[in-house]
C-alpha cells in the first residue's frame, strides 16, 4: 500500500503531458489557444466523471468493465423520465432516477464482487451485457432526441467566458474526491483495501461495505457522465458509451494507478484524462487518421501498464 498523496505516482505522466503539450504546439497552429484547451476540456469531461469513480474501483484492487453501459442505461432512463414524447416528468427527477438506476447497476456489481465472491472481471462484465440490454429495452433501440434548451446549455454556454456548468461540475467532484481519498479515514481505507483485503479486514476495515458502496459510486459518476453527454449531444442512445471503459481504465493506469490496487489518486487520474483528451485533440488537429489514432492510443496504454509493472518489480 502506498501513502496516498495528490499525484501518487504521476510525476513521470506529468512531465509526459507537458512534454506531449509542447510538442503539440510546435506542430500545429492551433493547438495552443485558448480556444482550443477549452474544447479540449469539454471534451474530457464525460471520460473525467467517469475516472474519477474508476480510480476508487482500480485502489480497491478491482476493475468495472460495466461503466459504459451504465452510462447509456443512465441516459435512456433520463431520456424516457423527461422526454415529453414519454412521461415528460421534470428534469431533476429524471436526474434522479437515472442516477438511482445507475447506482442499482453498482449494487448488483458490488453484490456479486463481495458476496457471490465472482472476481470483478466477471461480475462487471455481466453487468455490461445487461446494463447495454436495459438501455436498448426502455425504447426498443431507439434514440431519444430534444430536451429543454436550458439543459443544453449546461455544457455549451461558457459563465465568465471559459467555465461551462459541465465542466465545473468535472472540477469541483474531482476536488471533492481528492479530499475524500487523502483526508477522510474512509478514504485511505481504500488504499488498505487495495493493498491487502484480508490485512485491512483483520485491522477492523469494514472491507465488504466499503468495496460495494465503490462500485455503487463509480456506477453512479458513470451515470451522471450519461446525464452530461446527453446535455452535449441534446439526445440519447443505447449505443452510447461503446468503448468508454477501456478509456476510462487507461485514463486511470496512465495517471499512475496500479491495476494491482493500493497506488493511485484523483490529481494522477486528472492527468491521464487530460493525456488521452490532448492526444486525441493534436492528433485531429494535425490530420491523423482515426485508426491510427486508435493504434497511437492503445501503444500508450501498453506502455503505462508496463511502467506499473515496471515499477512494482523495481521495489
Amino acid at each position: 500500500m502506498q501513502a496516498s498523496t495528490l499525484f501518487t505516482g504521476s510525476r513521470g505522466t506529468l512531465i509526459g503531458l507537458i512534454l506531449l503539450c509542447l510538442v503539440l504546439s510546435l506542430t500545429t497552429d492551433t493547438f495552443l489557444t485558448v480556444r482550443n484547451i477549452l474544447n479540449v476540456l469539454d471534451q474530457v469531461t464525460v471520460l473525467g466523471i467517469m475516472a474519477i469513480g474508476m480510480t476508487l474501483v482500480i485502489l480497491i484492487g478491482g476493475i468495472d468493465l460495466s461503466v459504459g453501459s451504465i452510462l447509456a442505461l443512465a441516459g435512456m432512463v433520463f431520456g424516457y423520465t423527461v422526454h415529453p414524447d414519454y412521461l415528460g416528468m421534470p428534469v431533476i427527477l429524471g436526474v434522479i432516477t437515472a442516477l438511482l438506476a445507475a447506482g442499482a447497476c453498482g449494487l448488483v456489481s458490488g453484490l456479486l464482487t463481495t458476496v457471490a465472491r465472482l472476481p470483478s472481471f466477471i461480475a462487471t462484465l455481466a453487468m455490461m451485457s445487461v446494463a447495454r440490454g436495459l438501455a436498448n429495452i426502455i425504447t426498443d433501440g431507439s434514440q431519444i432526441v430534444g430536451f429543454p434548451s436550458w439543459f443544453s446549455d449546461l455544457s455549451i454556454v461558457r459563465h465568465f467566458g471559459f467555465l461551462s456548468v459541465t465542466v465545473a461540475l468535472m472540477l469541483v467532484l474531482a476536488v471533492l474526491f481528492a479530499i475524500f481519498l487523502n483526508y477522510r479515514a474512509a478514504g485511505r481505507n481504500l488504499y488498505a483495501i487495495g493493498g491487502s483485503p484480508e490485512v485491512a479486514r483483520l485491522s477492523g476495515i469494514p472491507v465488504t461495505w466499503l468495496t460495494t458502496l465503490v462500485y455503487v459510486v463509480c456506477a453512479m459518476l458513470a451515470g451522471l457522465a450519461g446525464i452530461v453527454l446527453a446535455a452535449r449531444l441534446d439526445s440519447v442512445q443505447p449505443s452510447s458509451g461503446l468503448g468508454y471503459e477501456l478509456d476510462t481504465i487507461a485514463a486511470v493506469v496512465i495517471g499512475g494507478a496500479s491495476l494491482f490496487g493500493g497506488v493511485g489518486s484523483i490529481g494522477g487520474t486528472a492527468i491521464g484524462v487530460l493525456i488521452i483528451g490532448v492526444l486525441r485533440n493534436g492528433l485531429n488537429l494535425l490530420g491523423v487518421s482515426p485508426f491510427i489514432q486508435q493504434v497511437i492510443i492503445g501503444a500508450v496504454i501498453a506502455l503505462a501498464v508496463a511502467a506499473d509493472t515496471w515499477r512494482r518489480e523495481s521495489k
